[in-house]
């Protein structure tokens, strides 16, 4: 097997809150292909998921502290604190930088909103958790073409999104194939 060369995968998690399976599922389909992910958070140290049975040590890589440029990909995790530690001035910078730099970025689940209020997501089609039926609404406001009929939508091969940790695998394999491009 050859080693990769490419440059890291970012998988950015809520501190406290993120939903397991849609960080464990593409985080393990890309390590088996080779890709090297880095996990990081709004805050340092150990992250929980809402049911605490998953603890994912995130050193010092804070949402604050990142350059985009270190990174093949930024991609957003879901879960029900992902609104409430990732909606934020620094996620949006992040994203709108490596929007700017061309790095691909993507998310799952409810964090689909959070590429929204970026506005990194402007006259793209992306899809989203929509449970509350708000999705809609909110990806219209910033110019988002929402798709309801896919599990995971890839824009131009640069946009990934996903539904929900269901759509979990699917978006990993999607990382893949666009970081292997």
């Amino acid at each position: 097997m050859s080693t990769m060369t490419t440059l890291p995968v970012l998988l950015i998690i809520a501190h406290q809150g993120f939903q397991p399976t849609e960080y464990a599922e593409p985080k393990r389909l890309l390590e088996e292909t080779g890709i090297k992910v880095v996990t990081a958070s709004n805050k340092p140290g150990i992250a929980t998921t809402q049911d605490g049975k998953i603890k994912v040590d995130v050193k010092n890589v804070t949402t604050d502290k990142i350059n985009p440029k270190d990174y093949s990909g930024i991609f957003i995790v879901g879960g029900p604190g992902a609104m409430e530690n990732l909606d934020n001035q620094t996620t949006y910078k992040l994203l709108q930088e490596a929007a700017k730099e061309k790095i691909p970025f993507g998310s799952i689940c409810i964090s689909t909103r959070i590429l929204a209020k970026a506005g990194v997501i402007e006259g793209k089609d992306v899809t989203g958790w929509n449970n509350d039926d708000e999705l809609d609404d909110i990806l219209k406001k910033h110019g988002a073409n929402y798709i309801k009929e896919k599990c995971v939508v890839d824009h131009d091969g640069k946009i990934v999104t996903a539904v929900d940790p269901s759509a979990a695998q699917e978006f990993g394999k999607k990382i893949i194939e666009i970081i292997k491009k």
